[in-house]
């Protein structure tokens, strides 16, 4: 296999562990050619590409960055404190050697700088090594970390102002069970949390998936909203298209004595979900 050709194998390996982020993931690419790769697949990155020198030397502001990538290049102690600096809480450095293997000293090695959730393991059939960790939250509740992540994209947006790329929904998924556990021949439905209103509903939208989960929970808990077991991922182009209204980014207050109920939406038209 060739050299890029295997590259793209391995982006797509780094593709499966970015971060939830708000409706724009601000990626940081060391190697020059994981960041666009990876862009033809995320539509919602914010692409910078540094050399690892210039990260080394901090030029780049801390906590500016969501997530970042390295194909190939040597992860220095340097360069790993710069890392975890330039990383917003919860951030990732998402790394990939082709050569490599998997051993207890990537472990230490992150853990000595700093990094917490770290996962080492092979990153291709047995080839070469992923080495992956995050930058510890600062807030030790589950909620308070959603909702720092959520609060970089406004409440109560306006969809014709909206310039992100992806509407996320509150959904009632039946059958609800694992896939392993369900009769395959019972079709999936999606329903769709909306406000009741004249003359059409008008659904809840999300700009992104820490927004829409930011929401869910304490609505849950305020027992406001109940059996949601998905947050389902749509592009803009087809929230544009639905003839429904749409509230994108709702809080609780803002719903506060308002009917809710629940329309079918098809599931074929939603996008992959996010991790």
């Amino acid at each position: 296999m060739d050299a890029a050709r295997l590259q793209s194998h391995f982006v797509a390996v780094m593709a499966k562990h970015l971060p939830p982020s708000s409706s724009t993931l601000h990626l940081l690419d060391l190697d020059g050619r994981s960041g666009p790769m990876l862009a033809q697949a995320r539509a919602d990155l914010q692409l910078r590409h540094v050399q690892p020198v210039e990260l080394a030397e901090r030029e780049v502001a801390p906590g500016s960055v969501d997530a970042i990538v390295a194909y190939n290049v040597v992860l220095s102690d340097p360069l790993l404190a710069a890392s975890l600096a330039a990383l917003r809480a919860g951030g990732r450095l998402i790394a990939v050697q082709s050569r490599g293997s998997a051993s207890a000293s990537h472990l230490r090695k992150l853990r000595d700088r700093g990094f917490v959730r770290i996962l080492i393991e092979p990153a291709l059939d047995e080839l070469g090594v992923l080495i992956r960790g995050e930058k510890p939250q600062i807030a030790a509740d589950t909620l308070k970390r959603i909702q720092s992540v959520a609060q970089a994209d406004a409440d109560s947006l306006d969809l014709s102002q909206y310039r992100g790329r992806y509407i996320h929904l509150l959904i009632q998924q039946r059958p609800h069970a694992p896939a392993w556990k369900r009769d395959q021949s019972v079709p999936i439905t999606w329903r769709a949390a909306v406000i009741q209103r004249e003359p059409l509903p008008a659904l809840l939208g999300f700009s992104s998936l820490p927004k829409a989960v930011g929401f869910m929970q304490p609505a849950v808990l305020a027992g406001r909203i109940k059996d949601i077991n998905k947050v389902g991922k749509f592009s803009l182009a087809t929230a544009q298209s639905w003839h429904w209204d749409l509230i994108m980014n709702p809080t609780l207050e803002s719903i506060n004595g308002a009917a809710l109920a629940f329309i079918d939406i098809d599931p074929s038209i939603a996008e992959a979900p996010d991790e």
